[in-house]
């Protein structure tokens, strides 16, 4: 819904609430009325008087709360006209039309921007964030920040999967959209648009980068999901465990997983070294380029304390 109609759905809530108070404290006083006798009295205010039949209070109460459902269905019926197409936008001016474009497409410069609409808690999860949460990097201040930017597009065992019990030669890599929405654009950050040199537009925010692996000839998605018989035997069973028993289960679970993650220089690294393989996950020319030539991986590596300017000081 636009702005407008927030505005409006905001005003008729505060209105039902003001009205309903209203009716309610004559229907009170009405009510007082016809319960405490006394001689007829002409003022509204009073709980004392006879109650003459269907008395003009009566029917401003039933009318104002008529009104009051009447706007009510009147803002539900546009609401749902308008989300079903029945209703047409008008057509906005050309202007506005392209500082909206322009709005848009400043968000979507950055690979590691954070939308508006929080997506990246929208749909089904992997059972690791149950216990770890959307940011699970919190130890080390220096590069949480980046690691935990990482979960919006790469899965957690694409990092985290341990090469000594499930070797790397074996790894194969795809994109998997886990939450069970449905999208129909490209997986976001894989390409520019030529026209802008921004990333292209996309509805696809819920892909990652996911490792499988070939354990026992067979190709196995490493990620931990709820079909996996050791989670469900645990999601089964968890509440009823005692604290040792639970402990058992979670080493049975990480049993493949290695602890601290990759760094950041196998991925982005020159094409051929890479741990990802960018082209085979449908990335461009220019993309490949720019995850691969990331200036922040030196910073890193080479500097334990690095600082901001101060761009607000007064002088």
């Amino acid at each position: 819904m636009h702005e407008s109609g927030h505005t409006l759905t905001v005003f008729v809530v505060i209105s039902v609430l003001l009205f309903m108070l209203l009716g309610i404290a004559i229907l009170v006083m009405i009510d007082h009325k016809a319960r405490i006798p006394g001689e007829f009295n002409s003022d509204p205010f009073s709980i004392t008087g006879l109650r003459r039949e269907h008395p003009v209070l009566s029917f401003l109460t039933t009318f104002i709360l008529g009104a009051v459902i009447l706007s009510l269905l009147f803002e539900i019926s546009v609401a749902f006209g308008e989300k079903l197409g029945f209703f047409k936008e008008k057509e906005k001016p050309e202007l506005l039309q392209v500082l909206k474009e322009h709005r848009f497409s400043e968000e979507m410069r950055h690979f590691h921007n954070v939308r508006q609409n929080d997506t990246i808690n929208d749909g089904k999860k992997p059972v690791c964030f149950y216990c770890h949460g959307d940011y699970p990097h919190s130890k080390t201040r220096m590069i949480r920040t980046l690691l935990n930017m990482h979960t919006q597009f790469v899965g957690c065992m694409t990092c985290h999967t341990n090469e000594k019990k499930v070797p790397e030669d074996t790894y194969s890599f795809a994109w998997l959209n886990y939450t069970g929405i449905k999208v129909k654009g490209p997986h976001f950050g894989t390409s520019l648009d030529p026209d802008t040199g921004y990333l292209v537009k996309t509805d696809d925010y819920f892909s990652k980068i996911v490792v499988y692996a070939d354990i026992d000839g067979k190709k196995t998605l490493m990620e931990m999901t709820e079909d996996k018989p050791e989670v469900q035997e645990f999601l089964k069973v968890k509440d009823k465990l005692s604290d040792s028993d639970k402990e058992a289960m979670k080493k049975r679970i990480h049993k493949l997983v290695r602890r601290k993650g990759r760094f950041c220089d196998r991925c982005h690294a020159p094409e051929d070294k890479s741990y990802l393989p960018f082209r085979k996950l449908g990335f461009s020319e220019q993309r490949i380029f720019d995850v691969t030539n990331l200036n922040i991986i030196g910073v890193v590596k080479k500097y334990k304390n690095f600082y901001f300017p101060n761009l607000f000081k007064k002088q």
